[in-house]
């Protein structure tokens, strides 16, 4: 009996990872169809040397953000230019430099405000942008920006950021185990520790 019952558990668990396998793998088609420049230039993968939130890298960051940027806009059934939102989803954060060390002709400590501005002024170099993508990359920061988004997805990419952002900087990104590994560790349960 038992083992009938492992048997369909871990069935179900091959089948829920093949589904999430082959999410996967279309969101990489979209992404690569959609910007296959963008993720073959050695500027973007330069991004790969810095460090965004956590431990999770510009780039890594950014490819995040493009993918759920794509779920939202299908799940919510939001009917947008995809390829401009992925391509201005891997540009938002497209600044070049690590913003955690300070220095004179550098100095980050409004990141926060300022690099959207940088972003779109590295982007608009080495690619031509349309005015949503540029509308993404320079609003990407609402609230801080002030001025608020002004097209679908400049919005949709804003909510991922913020939701990656938060996954990223306290550990709970997908796939790490992170989540779990929090979960899991003994010591008082949450009544405990609440005083209740």
């Amino acid at each position: 009996m038992a083992e009938r019952f492992l048997g369909r558990r871990s069935q179900k668990r091959a089948e829920a990872w093949k589904r999430h396998f082959e999410r996967h793998r279309k969101l990489h088609r979209q992404l690569r169809a959609a910007a296959g420049d963008i993720l073959k230039s050695p500027n973007f993968n330069s991004t790969k040397r810095y460090i965004q939130h956590g431990n999770m890298t510009v780039n890594a960051h950014s490819m995040n953000v493009a993918r759920y940027s794509i779920a939202i806009s299908e799940r919510l059934g939001i009917v947008c230019r995809q390829e401009e939102m992925i391509r201005g989803a891997l540009l938002h954060d497209y600044f070049l430099y690590d913003w955690h060390k300070k220095d004179s002709q550098n100095p980050h400590r409004l990141h926060g405000f300022y690099h959207p501005g940088r972003a779109l002024a590295n982007a608009s170099k080495e690619y031509s942008l349309t005015p949503r993508e540029k509308d993404i990359i320079k609003k990407h920061m609402w609230p801080l920006t002030v001025v608020p988004p002004m097209c679908r997805e400049a919005w949709i990419v804003t909510a991922a950021d913020k939701w990656c952002s938060l996954l990223e900087t306290f550990g709970l990104h997908r796939g790490h185990g992170a989540a779990l590994e929090i979960l899991q560790r003994p010591g008082k349960d949450c009544q405990e520790e609440s005083g209740g």
